[in-house]
């Protein structure tokens, strides 16, 4: 299904709709597991550098095989949706919207102003005669998430949501209010330092922003991306079983879930399924030096995933029992 329904479920319930990136069959099976038992709506993300490591191909069809799969883990009726994440250019959409997806994102954000309007409406008109919904994104991230790069952020204005939304006609839009992409969104130098225990704390999301786009776009679907927590629990394990992760710090959970209750309604996340992950399979190898079958590692990694994509689902976007 595309995101027009779902969206407008969530802004009304407020609560926020999972989005998660996969790349292989193990994230996959995490996320349909964890959607299917909390009987949560979900988007399955595929960004462009996950179609070229994958192959496009494959991951269309992994993604179809996933709502089939729903079905067999007793989700009568599966609310899932297969979203291009971060599309650079109109050619790009425009073969995933041929392939089947249900929703597609132009990031034609780091273009001027007028030339973004012009490459999203283009996107819009030609998913929209296949009833695929569009992401749009005003103003720029900071961080480094596969080909997404950005070495400063640029809030969204709220003066220009309007214009913006009523000139391209898309169906969502991905704002900046202080997120950003990978696993470390904040240099130390932005954050405090807590006393006890030395951990860095990360600078506030602007609400302020996200208060003033929601007077100017009442009701409208709003989207964060880069909105991992960075969990420390991973960041100690990878450190602990020979990982190097210095200073990795993400978005508070607290202000996701005060976000959550607003009219955003679409919560990207994408390294903290790549962290448990990653924690998983070091201390697995670890632990059991003689393990060489894939499977013996990836299994826990699978399983760490699935506890991690509940917990999001659950206690931080609330979007349980959304999808009976």
């Amino acid at each position: 299904m595309n995101t027009r329904e779902m969206f407008a479920k969530a802004v009304a319930g407020g609560y926020a709709i999972p989005a998660f990136n996969f790349n292989n069959m193990e994230q996959l099976q995490a996320i349909v597991q964890a959607a299917a038992e909390t009987k949560s709506p979900v988007i399955l993300q595929v960004s462009k550098g996950a179609r070229n490591y994958a192959n496009s191909t494959l991951l269309r069809y992994m993604a179809e095989g996933a709502v089939a799969y729903a079905k067999e883990l007793g989700w009568e009726h599966p609310q899932i949706c297969l979203h291009l994440d971060h599309g650079d250019s109109f050619e790009l959409c425009k073969d995933c919207v041929d392939m089947g997806f249900s929703s597609v994102m132009i990031d034609a954000s780091s273009l001027p102003y007028e030339e973004n309007i012009a490459l999203t409406k283009k996107v819009v008109e030609y998913a929209h005669q296949f009833d695929v919904t569009v992401e749009a994104e005003l103003g720029v991230l900071a961080g480094v998430e596969d080909e997404v790069s950005a070495a400063e952020s640029h809030y969204t204005k709220p003066e220009e949501v309007i214009d913006f939304a009523t000139r391209t006609g898309c169906d969502s839009l991905a704002i900046s209010i202080g997120t950003s992409h990978g696993a470390y969104k904040f240099t130390p130098e932005q954050c405090t330092r807590d006393p006890k225990t030395g951990r860095l704390i990360p600078p506030p999301l602007a609400f302020d922003v996200l208060h003033e786009i929601e007077k100017k776009l009442p009701g409208f679907p709003i989207v964060l991306h880069g909105s991992s927590s960075v969990p420390q629990e991973y960041v100690d394990m990878c450190n602990k079983y020979g990982g190097n992760l210095p200073n990795a710090v993400g978005i508070p959970e607290e202000q996701l879930r005060e976000a959550a209750k607003s009219a955003v309604c679409k919560i990207n996340i994408d390294s903290d399924s790549r962290l448990a992950m990653t924690a998983a399979i070091r201390k697995h190898m670890a632990e059991n030096p003689s393990h060489f079958d894939p499977r013996q590692y990836l299994k826990p990694a699978r399983e760490e995933m699935k506890k991690m994509y509940i917990h999001k689902i659950v206690n931080v976007l609330g979007s349980d029992g959304k999808a009976e």
